[in-house]
Order: C-alpha cells, then sequence, then structure tokens
C-alpha cells in the first residue's frame, strides 16, 4: 500500500513537470513569462497588488514556478495605454535576473508601448554604463502572457529603490535609534507628477519627493533633515558667490555623476528627463549625486509635441523644474568648461559607434518578438505620442539612429555655444620646464639640431618626452621674459638684422643665442589672446611675433620672426599654448617662492590608469586638478578627494597640474 502511494506521488510529480514543460513554452528566442491571477480576475489598479502565479520560460526553456506572487499596474499615462505596464512582488526576494543583479521582491515589467523600437529605456541603461554612471537599471526582455493572453514584448527592469545592484547607498535604522546618523541614504526625485511625501523647495520651486526613507516609516526628523539639505543647496546655487569653488554648489554636488547625468539626458533628448529626476545623498556624505537614468521611452524625438528636439537643448525644450538648476549651472564657467571637454571626451572615445553596436544587438535578439508584438498591437497604430509612424520595424530603429547622430553634431555647437568666454589670463611665469606648442598644428617649440650649439635656429617638432630641446624655462626680466632651453642653457632669439618695425624687416628664423639677460633680442613679451589659452611671444627689440612658417605640421618646419598686427589675435600660426612640463630643480630669478611641503601626495597606477590624492587630513582635498593634453588642452578636471580614470583618453603624455596655497604643481604621467 505504501509502495502504491509512493508511485502515485512520483507519477503524479512526473506529470505535474510535463505538464509544465509542455504547457508553458517559448513563442521566440526570448523568455516567456506567464501570469495567472487568482481567479484570473482583471488588474485594474495600480495602488492594490492581487495575487497570482507566474511560471518563468528561460532560455534553456527551464520552467520555474512562483507561487504567491502579486502583480499590479504601474506608470502615470502610461497605464491608460491599451498595452498596458506592470509591477510584480513575490512573496520573498528573488535573484530573478541572477548573478550581478538585485535579489529584491519588487520588479517592474514595462510595455514600451509607445517606442516602437522597444529599447529607448535600455539604449540610455546601456549609455549610462558607457558614460560611467552608477545604478543603471536592467533591461531583459521577455514575452509575456497574461490569463492566457499574449501581450507581446516586455522588459524585465528594476524598480528604483535603495537596494544593493538598485540604489546602492547607505539604508537608514528603521525605527531609528538614539545615536542613528541621520545624513543619508535619501532616495529623491524632482516629481513634476508631485506623488507620494513631496515637498517644494523655496527659493526654485521645485518639486521633490523623498522615496526612500519610504512614506510610512520616514521619521520628522528625517524629513526636515533632508528638506533642510535641499533649501541650503539651492540657496548657495542663488547665492552670488555660486561659481566659487569653494562657496558654491560644486561643494554639494558630485560632479562626475552631475556631468555625465546631464550628457545622458541631454544627448537622448528626453522631454522628461528634467521633468523626472532622480537623485540622492548617502550616509556621511555631503555631496548629492545623480541618476539613476528612468523612463526614456518617449526620449530620442520620440514626442509630438515638441517637434524635432534634435536641434534643442532639453533644457530650453523640455518640461519640469530641474531646468532651473541645471541652467543656473550653466551660467558657472566651471560648468560649462565641464559639460564640454566630457562630451568630446564621449564623443572620441567612440560613443556613437558603441550606441550603434548595442542598438544591432537588440535588434538582432528582439528580431521574432518585436514580429509578433506587432502582430498584436499594429505597427502603424498610434499609441502614445509617436511622432510619425512606420510601416517596418528597421525604419523605427534607423530613425532613433539618426536621430542620435544629428543631436550628437548639434549638441557640439550648442553647448560650446553656451560657454562663457572666459580671457586667457596674463601670463605669471612659475618654477616649472615649459613646453610651448602651436596653436595650429599642436607641435612643440625646439632647437633644429637638438646639440646645443650656439645660434642654432628654431623650429617645431612633434612633442617628445624626455626631449631637453622643447622644454623652456620662462624668467621674467622687468615687463618682459627670457626663455631659455634646458638643452645647453640657450635663450630663444631673434636675429633679425637692420631696422625693425613691426611689420616690416619681417622673414628671418629664429634661433637660441647664449643668455644674456641684457640683450633686448632675449626679452620677449608674452601677450594673451582670446578666451582659449593662447599667447603671442613678442620681440622686444624687433617688436616682431614669432610665427610657425606656412602653418606646417612637418618636423623641423621654420619658426620665423614676423609681424606684429591685427592678425596676431586670430592667426594659429602665431599663436601658442604654455604648458607647464616638470619643476625645475634649481631657483629662478624673481620666481614665486617656495612653500612649505604639502600634506598630501599623489599617486597613479599604471595598471588601472587611476589618479588619486591621499592626505592624513582629507580636507586638504579640497583643490581642483587639470588633466592636460600634449596640445594644451584640458582634457578632464577633478577635485582631489575624487579618483580620476585615465583609461578613456589617448595614449600620449599628461600634465596633472593644481594650486594649492597659491602655488601651481604639476606632474606628468605616461599613457
Amino acid at each position: 500500500m505504501k509502495v502504491n502511494k509512493l508511485l502515485f506521488c512520483i507519477f503524479f510529480l512526473l506529470s505535474q513537470m510535463i505538464v509544465a514543460q509542455t504547457s508553458y513554452t517559448r513563442k521566440t528566442n526570448l523568455p516567456h513569462i506567464y501570469i495567472e491571477t487568482f481567479n484570473k480576475k482583471a488588474i485594474t489598479s495600480k495602488t492594490t497588488y492581487i495575487y497570482a502565479t507566474m511560471f518563468y520560460v528561460d532560455e534553456d526553456d527551464v520552467v520555474t514556478r512562483y507561487d504567491s506572487m502579486q502583480i499590479r499596474g504601474r506608470g502615470n499615462s502610461t497605464w491608460n495605454l491599451s498595452k498596458k505596464p506592470y509591477r510584480i512582488k513575490f512573496s520573498q526576494k528573488e535573484k530573478f535576473l541572477g548573478k550581478g543583479y538585485a535579489n529584491a521582491k519588487k520588479w517592474t515589467l514595462l510595455a514600451n508601448a509607445g517606442d516602437k523600437t522597444l529599447m529607448r529605456n535600455a539604449v540610455t541603461s546601456l549609455m549610462g554604463d558607457f558614460l560611467g554612471l552608477k545604478n543603471n537599471p536592467a533591461h531583459k526582455f521577455v514575452d509575456l502572457t497574461l490569463n492566457g493572453t499574449f501581450l507581446g514584448n516586455y522588459q524585465i527592469s528594476d524598480q528604483v529603490e535603495v537596494r544593493p545592484h538598485r540604489v546602492n547607498i547607505t539604508e537608514q535604522d528603521y525605527p531609528l535609534q538614539e545615536n542613528s546618523d541621520i545624513t543619508g541614504g535619501y532616495l529623491l526625485e524632482v516629481d513634476g507628477f508631485q506623488d507620494g511625501n513631496c515637498f517644494t523647495t523655496s527659493t526654485y520651486n521645485v518639486p521633490i519627493r523623498i522615496h526612500y526613507p519610504d512614506e510610512d516609516e520616514i521619521s520628522s526628523e528625517q524629513n526636515s533633515y533632508i528638506r533642510n539639505y535641499l533649501k541650503n543647496f539651492e540657496k548657495v546655487l542663488s547665492s552670488n558667490d555660486f561659481a566659487d569653488a569653494d562657496k558654491g554648489y560644486r561643494k554639494w554636488v558630485d560632479s562626475t555623476s552631475l556631468v555625465n547625468w546631464f550628457l545622458a539626458t541631454e544627448i537622448s533628448g528626453n522631454i522628461d528627463g528634467y521633468f523626472s529626476t532622480y537623485f540622492y545623498k548617502d550616509q556621511s556624505d555631503s555631496l548629492l549625486y545623480w541618476g539613476p537614468l528612468w523612463d526614456y521611452d518617449i526620449a530620442y524625438g520620440n514626442d509630438e509635441r515638441k517637434n524635432d528636439t534634435s536641434q534643442s537643448l532639453m533644457t530650453d525644450n523640455g518640461y519640469g523644474q530641474t531646468k532651473q538648476w541645471i541652467n543656473r549651472m550653466w551660467e558657472d564657467p566651471w560648468f560649462a568648461t565641464s559639460v564640454n571637454r566630457r562630451l568630446e571626451e564621449v564623443v572620441d572615445a567612440g560613443l556613437e559607434h558603441y550606441l550603434n553596436n548595442q542598438i544591432d544587438s537588440i535588434v538582432a535578439l528582439l528580431n521574432d518578438s518585436q514580429t509578433l508584438n506587432y502582430n498584436k498591437w499594429g505597427i502603424k497604430t498610434k499609441m502614445y505620442h509617436e511622432c510619425v509612424l512606420y510601416s517596418s520595424y528597421n525604419q523605427y530603429v534607423e530613425d532613433l539612429r539618426s536621430y542620435i547622430n544629428r543631436h550628437l553634431i548639434y549638441l557640439k555647437n550648442a553647448f560650446t555655444d553656451k560657454k562663457p568666454a572666459v580671457p586667457t589670463p596674463n601670463f605669471v611665469a612659475e618654477n616649472y620646464w615649459y613646453r610651448i606648442t602651436n596653436a595650429r598644428t599642436a607641435n612643440a617649440l625646439d632647437t633644429f639640431n637638438k646639440l646645443g650649439i650656439a645660434g642654432d635656429v628654431v623650429c617645431t617638432w612633434q612633442n617628445l618626452e624626455g626631449v631637453e630641446s622643447q622644454l623652456w624655462k620662462i624668467v621674467p626680466v622687468g615687463d618682459y621674459f627670457v626663455l631659455v632651453n634646458k638643452l645647453g642653457d640657450l635663450a630663444l632669439n631673434d636675429p633679425t638684422e637692420g631696422e625693425c618695425t613691426p611689420t616690416g624687416n619681417i622673414g628671418t628664423q629664429i634661433n637660441v643665442a647664449q643668455t644674456d639677460y641684457d640683450d633686448s633680442r632675449q626679452m620677449w613679451s608674452i601677450v594673451p589672446q582670446g578666451t582659449n589659452g593662447y599667447y603671442n611671444f613678442v620681440n622686444k627689440y624687433t617688436q616682431h611675433t614669432i610665427n610657425l612658417s606656412g602653418g606646417s605640421s612637418s618636423n623641423g618646419s621654420k619658426v620665423i620672426s614676423y609681424s606684429t598686427d591685427s592678425r596676431n589675435s586670430s592667426s594659429t600660426n602665431r599663436l601658442w599654448y604654455i604648458i607647464p612640463d616638470s619643476e625645475v630643480e634649481e631657483e629662478l630669478p624673481d620666481m614665486i617662492a617656495s612653500v612649505e611641503p604639502d600634506e598630501y601626495a599623489l599617486g597613479y597606477n599604471p595598471q588601472t590608469k587611476v589618479l588619486h590624492f591621499g592626505s592624513e587630513t582629507p580636507d586638504k582635498l579640497s583643490f581642483m586638478v587639470d588633466v592636460i593634453s600634449s596640445d594644451g588642452r584640458i582634457c578632464k578636471t577633478f577635485k582631489a578627494d575624487e579618483k580620476c580614470s585615465l583609461s578613456d583618453l589617448p595614449r600620449s603624455i599628461y600634465i596633472i597640474r593644481w594650486k594649492v596655497g597659491g602655488k601651481t604643481r604639476s606632474t606628468k604621467v605616461s599613457l
């Protein structure tokens, strides 16, 4: 009897497994989710969960059953569409997407109904990865059947919440203890819908929603703390000193995440990026961090309400109150410069190529699923705010690619136009060997035969590490400067013979001669020009300006004594960058006096290509640091208490420059 009962149980279990394997199968190459609500009850609410059973068929056709899970609607305006998004909640935490993803009860099923490519949210998350943003939401594509009805292609994604592998910040004590640290974490959103625990800031009237701590758990102390924190942030942002590195808003924001989040919002052309903006503050950390990226289905020119957004900035053309913060930051030259540099970096690093490759991969992945999806919903059926309706899926994909290409071109010019013009400062000589590079060719001022013989001619040459003939110390002599070459201690000299005027008797090749601080042929005015860090070198005796003859980029190109006239400010043959290379060991006349050794150190890991400062007193690491290329461009700027990766820069020599206690310091690294 016991044997028969055992056999029956085994047979029953096997039959159930067979049913599971045969009843729940994939329709395409994607995993398939089957959800059956209790008594097949319809899902009609965004707030009330109903119980259900879910069967998940993975890529290997393994069926996993989840009992006593729950499901409800989600979204704001998208909940009113015929293809609806959902939120699911398991009875216990699940690593639903496997290793490297969150272990959580709550997950979202995005319908992407208004995005005919089905991929804008996923592409934006991948862009966040490329930009180095943290907490980018997951994107796993599946097919969904609900109560026996096939609903098409959906995207499993993270619920935006405080949790490892989601918004990974400190979870606060609940309930609070007497010694609880309430400085963080806080998950916040500029929320145009003003849902949940929401308040409006006092200076810019920005609606802020506190997502974490949860509305039913947050204490009055926590509520007051974060509201006052944002009040003070806005007070600083609106102050006269807002652009000051020490007194202004930069002390309140993580500059790296701010710039990267801003770029993601503008590159994607997300008109709701400033209407719904997530940001967070961690425990014992004074900074606001930006992200995660969320809700990009109407981005990339996919909203008819705003026409062609590929030729506009979302700070001008988008919705939402975060624009007020960002437009104030645009008035700060540091922010404008940082945005321009970072855009240039990511474009040079191949962002567009990367996004196109990701789009290719998703197109291949979704080929069968999107076909079934549009058999149900219609490829030419208007679901939301689509700007245009095409007859094929590939046309929608090409529209997305075209937008990215056109908008990146537009942004390069638009960001440059918004960049405040900062005049090139007067040159101040310090205790360095300088590299002087031409604005047209980025080649270095050099002596021709590199033997250090008096009277050698001067040319330009490709920047070469360790070549002493390309290094110059610049010594103040009254109102002028003498430029002394490291090879042979010879000075830059204008040997023009005869009577000279600013525009007459020009064309003699510049040379180097035995250094004589009283010789007016070796005395030069260093004249700042424009807003790009350019300078002219004008000789005291001849009144001529040094000029790269013909603008040639060939090694050995002549540097000549040429006209000093109105073209000095525009001709790149006459314009030069002055780049600190390394400190001069001996003391130079009339230079800034040395200071006491600084209580910090700069470290560089050649394997990871990461720069970082260290100090026993971290508050001393409040200064800004520039990473400068060999042609004089500032490639990166970071705060000394941050780490800075150089892994995305081309192989070359870079100058690391910072200023402490009124003294500029620098060193160089080779990638």
